[in-house]
């Protein structure tokens, strides 16, 4: 398939640079997969279309406030950190800008008193760094103090303070992403609590979010695009919640495509899903049959992403971009602080 074939006019300003004032209040396209109807609703909604017997998907990576400002050591010049991937301890692959600045063996310190110090280790991939940090005490903590939340580059504002906390789902327990799972954005303590009350089961697994989700699909044939890596995991008890589910004939709704990934990446060719952990590339695109996830909710994506073609494989190329030319015109809001869809 060629890379033309995902492409869709998205007007720049129905990029949403905020989230909505209250997180279940953004607005919710509803797909209904069966007999391609379109519902407009709002978030608060979604109740309404889950059952008893059921089970939500939810990714619980928590987002690290990953972009870092600095100055190199030698020259006092001002460089930008963006955490990319821990490959192991404190060691790091790192976009880093300007990269004409940071070669192999040069020093940078962040924080107005020098809390973290980084070495430039080596290239990594993509013109990244592998960058060794030094410090004393917590890492997790020091970020949080000088870090900044690393806002997508659509996103064309500097992260306020409101995005400490919006920019996560409410859920969120183990750090390791540097992009949020959006799609669990617009879930609230309450919606969970009643969900839950309705007979819904509700089963978190992890999968850290890498800055790869921004790369663009170079490739005109898709095929031959690879995907990154992204490391996952699946508690037993999530598992088990999973598989009973499916043994019931209860639906299982992924909560944005991570989840989705996740779970066709853990499951065998039976749909039956394996705790367990793991490093996904898994690609998904029209054609492939999905072994576990029933319906997806999901905000809407970047044209040609590769988030776009997950999406049209669970339900269908053309009808997705007929339902993104309705969103357009009925004026959604897109991307990772916009609306939501429901595919069902």
């Amino acid at each position: 398939m060629n890379i033309s074939e995902f492409d869709y006019e998205l007007p720049l300003s129905l990029i949403a640079q905020h989230p909505s004032q209250k997180r279940q209040d953004c607005r919710l396209l509803v797909a209904h997969m069966d007999d391609h109807s379109i519902e407009h609703r709002h978030f608060y909604d979604i109740l309404e279309y889950l059952a008893p017997g059921d089970c939500l998907v939810m990714n619980d990576s928590k987002v690290l406030p990953a972009r870092l400002f600095g100055t190199k050591e030698e020259t006092g010049a001002k460089v930008e950190f963006l955490l990319s991937r821990r490959r192991e301890g404190d060691i790091w692959e790192t976009v880093v800008r300007p990269g004409k600045r940071l070669h192999p063996g040069a020093f940078v310190r962040f924080g107005d008193r020098g809390q973290l110090r980084a070495e430039i280790l080596d290239y990594g991939p993509d013109g990244t760094r592998i960058v060794r940090f030094y410090y004393e005490g917590s890492f997790s903590e020091i970020l949080e103090q000088i870090g900044r939340m690393p806002l997508p580059p659509y996103i064309e504002r500097e992260a306020e303070a409101e995005d400490r906390e919006r920019y996560q789902t409410v859920y969120c327990r183990e750090e390791g992403s540097v992009a949020a799972p959006t799609a669990g954005l617009h879930f609230t303590e309450e919606l969970l609590n009643k969900a839950k009350e309705k007979g819904v089961a509700v089963a978190f697994v992890t999968l850290h979010v890498g800055i790869g989700t921004f790369r663009p699909v170079k490739c005109e044939r898709i095929e031959e695009h690879t995907m990154h890596f992204e490391e996952y995991s699946v508690s037993p008890e999530a598992a088990q919640t999973i598989n009973e589910t499916k043994e019931r004939g209860g639906r299982i709704i992924a909560v944005g495509t991570t989840s989705a990934r996740t779970l066709e990446s853990a499951s065998d060719d039976g749909g039956r899903v394996a705790a367990g952990s793991g490093s996904t590339g898994i690609f998904i695109y029209p054609g492939y049959r999905f072994k576990v996830v029933d319906s997806l909710i999901t905000n809407f994506h970047l044209p040609k992403s590769t988030l776009l073609m997950l999406i049209s494989a669970l339900y269908d190329r053309e009808r997705i971009l007929e339902v993104y030319r309705t969103a357009v015109e009925e004026r959604y809001q897109f991307f990772s602080y916009g609306d939501a869809m429901l595919l069902v």
